[in-house]
């Protein structure tokens, strides 16, 4: 990291101010050299200075320059900010211009990515930084914020503080194994450490895996027989005609996705093609696509008719689907009743799309289905990706394996090891131990000015 970075840090396009980024030792020195104004290297640290970025004797641009010096910086290092006219061709200029000066164009999430490297920010507040950025409702902007200023990473040292007293204590043990009330007392100690441990540990991974709706949405596929209103119950939920409606079979062949809120959680909706058995070659590609999502889905919502009889390819959906987080919506109850479903079939719910009926109903069992009410009045101290609820797993059975040891009398230096693994586990979610690999692909994703 001894470059110096540069990159735009807004979206490129006609606006009021844009701004080029630079971050590294030598990044006042090359505006500088730039700059017609002010002597950059003599200014205060963190002010905002006055001028025109030139290229040989052309200028280019008026601007406002901001210089923040080391240590106090996003970084760590020395960044400069120039803030100027927004536009395509001004901007890419003043970037060049950088560029011919000694900069070397950041990659994507270069600049954070020096920051966690640092040791301004830790992992888990890095990946926070990405979440705030495409974050598309409150909820999911506090579940950033709240991973932002530390609280997770906070829980995840108090995890490994324990941890480090823990193995502290074996050391002692090992280093007089002629004291064999020290060894009973370690055993002791190191159980009932372990049972609090462990509860709290996998209730966090749990209400993390529940929270995940808040950051990543909840992905909805809406399967059904060709019209049976899966289209227009689509139309109805995002309340606009999203998805063609006509009395045609096979209307929908191709996927149809739309978004809501629903009190604050995002919905993926996916309108799929009708299934049925078809010749037609694009509507039976389709019909495939439609029932692989199934897998995938969130939520699915298998919609009937209710004024048809149950047919075979109703109730292989239903079968399909049966051990999937489910909605059964049974559609067109304006319409005389055909339909009989088995008792043990549930959450059903009743629409007719024409009249707007039940619409609301559906929200609601939605939100029953995800506690997204429960979610929404609890704090949001969550592991937010399924990289950290993995390496917390991964922990907790670490933690399991050396309880198991100790109720089967494995020698304390043996129990040792499980200990330690729990603790390095632990240090991967907040990356205090990390390959170079993880740390490539997960800034990979960012934008490149951040």
């Amino acid at each position: 990291m001894e470059d110096t970075i540069v990159a735009i840090s807004t979206a490129l396009g006609v606006g009021a101010i844009s701004i080029v980024r630079l971050s590294g030792k030598d990044a006042i020195e090359i505006v500088n050299n730039c700059f017609e104004g002010k002597d950059l290297t003599k200014v205060n640290s963190h002010t905002i200075n006055y001028g025109y970025i030139k290229n040989d004797e052309e200028i280019i641009d008026e601007v406002l320059v901001s210089v923040m010096k080391e240590p106090r910086t996003y970084t760590k290092e020395n960044i400069v900010e120039i803030n100027c006219h927004g536009g395509i061709i001004a901007t890419n200029k003043i970037l060049e211009t950088m560029l011919e000066n000694g900069a070397r164009l950041a990659e994507p999430g270069e600049f954070t990515k020096r920051a966690f490297l640092n040791g301004r920010i830790d992992l888990v507040e890095s990946e926070s930084v990405m979440d705030l950025i495409e974050s598309k409702s409150d909820e999911a902007r506090s579940l950033a914020i709240s991973s932002l200023k530390g609280n997770i990473s906070n829980l995840i040292e108090e995890f490994r503080d324990n941890l480090k007293q823990l193995l502290s204590q074996i050391e002692v043990n090992i280093d007089y194994p002629e004291y064999y009330d020290i060894e009973v007392v370690t055993k002791q100690n190191i159980r009932d450490n372990l049972d609090g441990m462990k509860n709290n540990l996998n209730r966090l991974i749990k209400e993390s895996k529940n929270t995940l709706p808040v950051k990543e949405g909840i992905k909805t596929v809406i399967l059904g027989r060709p019209n049976v209103g899966k289209s227009s119950l689509l139309n109805a939920l995002l309340n606009e005609d999203k998805a063609i409606v006509t009395e045609v079979a096979g209307t929908t062949r191709d996927i149809v996705e739309g978004e809501i809120l629903l009190d604050g959680i995002l919905l993926k909706m996916i309108d799929t093609a009708g299934i049925r058995k078809t010749a037609n070659v694009v509507e039976s590609i389709g019909v495939e696509k439609s029932l692989s999502l199934i897998k995938d889905a969130d939520l699915v919502i298998v919609v009937l008719n209710n004024n048809e009889k149950l047919t075979k390819e109703d109730q292989e959906i239903l079968e399909k689907t049966k051990h999937k987080p489910r909605i059964v919506v049974v559609n067109k109850v304006d319409l005389k009743t055909k339909l009989k479903l088995k008792e043990e079939i549930d959450n059903i719910i009743t629409t007719s799309t024409i009249k707007n009926l039940g619409i609301e109903e559906l929200k609601d069992k939605i939100k029953e289905l995800f506690n997204i009410e429960q979610i929404k009045t609890k704090d949001y101290t969550y592991l937010s990706n399924s990289r950290q609820i993995s390496l917390a797993r991964r922990a907790y059975k670490e933690l399991k394996q050396a309880e198991e040891a100790l109720d089967n009398n494995v020698p304390i230096d043996m129990v040792e090891i499980d200990l330690k693994d729990a603790f390095d586990t632990l240090g991967e979610i907040i990356g205090e131990t990390y390959s170079e690999e993880i740390i490539d692909n997960l800034f990979k994703n960012f934008c490149v000015g951040k």
